[in-house]
């Protein structure tokens, strides 16, 4: 994941400065020379980190810092609101007309996931916004990418308003433009073709689109991969076309991220849309105070309860809590509580999302613990609702044809018992905790010798 490396080598600095009892231009200095390499290994703009330490330097060396209570702690907020000014300091969101269709224009070189991201931006319009999208194929340059941009659509409920390859994009996109006129659409997303690089062709067929449709908004998808090249091309395609906002993508990859603290300081384009992952839905509206939470390691919680109303099945988990509470804890709950993790994604992901969480995230064999999930739904699965509500009546002979049905053995039928019977024995401690108005013992309930072994080695869960 992108930062990862970054974030390590922060919180190192920041520990370094924060454990001391005052703060010195000596120690100070030393902070700033790890967070400076910190920086630039990240792959950000030379300019933009020698901007960044000095305004860190004069706010961190004042009087009211030097002499406050936790100096240490005073320049971890100095630095974080620093990374916020280079983020921006709000989220830039799309500009929608008060009366009339609001045009969009999706513009970037080819392989940025551009096509994608126009899909994904619908998605977002229709499911947090209220919007009415049309999606208009103007990349008549590739064919594939007119399909593409089709089974995207259909698989979110967007139309796509294409006259096919023999078309030129500049008439698609006027044709596109008036049909959504007559079908009551308030917002069109045109995906304009795309170039391996910047040429004069490419520019003056997206110059002419422009001229034509007048956009409130012109996206520039650019990777996050290719470092700071972003700042060139976001430059290129700037000074031609005005552009509004940056949609980045593929930042779920083995990326430095280092583009992205750049590119704003550099261009003064925002940032509108960020790309986490491939699915459809692994696209958000970008918010700088998150990524600066979440560069320097402070956890993402706001995401997280965002993704938890979105993806979740808040009734069915309500129904499950009510039951966990009332000292209730069958198998079927226990199913449903994975079902719940498996709709959020990454186990991984969601606990960087958790302040304090990231470093334990980042030990965690994720692939391996996200197959024993797998492997202990499979094993429920293959039970009857008579053995989830009483899993008391299993004996060998059950044992043995649930284990066939999962597909495991029968040693894993039984460690997967044994986890649901301390989960179960937990949930009553917590009931009846709750019910006296006491807060239940954490130490107790995970590091109890009840517990031992629960999360952790082949066994862990």
């Amino acid at each position: 994941m992108p930062f990862e490396s970054l974030t390590g080598r922060l919180n190192q600095a920041f520990k370094n400065i924060t454990g001391r009892g005052k703060l010195t231009e000596k120690n100070m200095n030393d902070m700033l020379k790890e967070v400076r390499m910190s920086l630039l290994e990240a792959d950000v703009n030379y300019n933009v980190v020698k901007d960044f330490i000095s305004n860190i330097k004069v706010k961190a060396l004042g009087t009211e810092v030097m002499n406050s209570l936790n100096p240490g702690q005073m320049v971890v907020k100095i630095v974080h609101d620093e990374i916020v000014a280079l983020l921006g300091t709000s989220e830039e969101a799309i500009r929608y007309r008060e009366h009339g269709i609001t045009t969009v224009m999706m513009v970037g070189l080819q392989g940025t996931g551009k096509t994608t991201a126009a899909a994904k931006i619908a998605n977002v319009m229709v499911k947090k916004q209220n919007r009415k999208p049309l999606l208009v194929a103007c990349d008549v340059v590739r064919p594939a990418a007119i399909e593409q941009l089709k089974t995207l659509g259909d698989s979110i409920g967007v139309e796509v308003f294409t006259l096919g390859v023999e078309t030129k994009a500049l008439e698609t996109a006027q044709k596109g433009y008036a049909y959504a006129l007559e079908n009551g659409y308030d917002t069109v997303l045109f995906d304009t073709a795309g170039r391996l690089h910047i040429d004069d062709e490419l520019m003056q067929e997206l110059a002419d689109i422009k001229a034509a449709i007048h956009p409130d908004e012109i996206l520039l998808t650019v990777d996050a991969m290719t470092g700071q090249d972003i700042v060139n091309v976001a430059q290129s395609f700037h000074e031609l076309l005005d552009v509004s906002g940056l949609v980045l993508t593929k930042l779920d990859g083995d990326a430095r991220g280092g583009g992205i603290l750049s590119v704003r300081a550099i261009t003064q384009v925002p940032v509108k849309f960020v790309g986490l992952g491939e699915k459809i839905d692994d696209l958000d509206i970008f918010y700088p105070q998150r990524m600066a939470d979440r560069i320097l390691g402070m956890g993402d919680i706001m995401t997280l309860v965002e993704q938890a109303q979105e993806k979740m099945d808040l009734e069915a988990g309500e129904k499950s809590a009510k039951r966990m509470m009332s000292g209730q804890f069958t198998l079927e709950d226990m199913l449903e509580q994975f079902r719940q993790i498996k709709r959020m994604g990454s186990l991984g992901g969601m606990m960087k999302l958790i302040p304090g969480m990231g470093q334990i995230a980042s030990q965690m064999n994720e692939a391996k613990t996200e197959n024993e999930m797998k492997h202990m739904e499979a094993i429920i699965l293959s039970m009857t609702l008579e053995e989830r509500r009483d899993p008391s009546i299993l004996r060998a002979s059950r044992k043995n044809r649930i284990a066939k049905g999962a597909g495991v053995k029968v040693v894993e039928v039984n460690q997967m018992l044994n986890k649901y019977e301390k989960m179960k024995q937990m949930m009553k401690q917590v009931s009846a905790m709750a019910k006296g108005g006491k807060m239940p013992n954490m130490g107790a309930l995970k590091g109890g010798s009840k517990f031992k072994g629960f999360g952790r080695g082949r066994r862990g869960f």
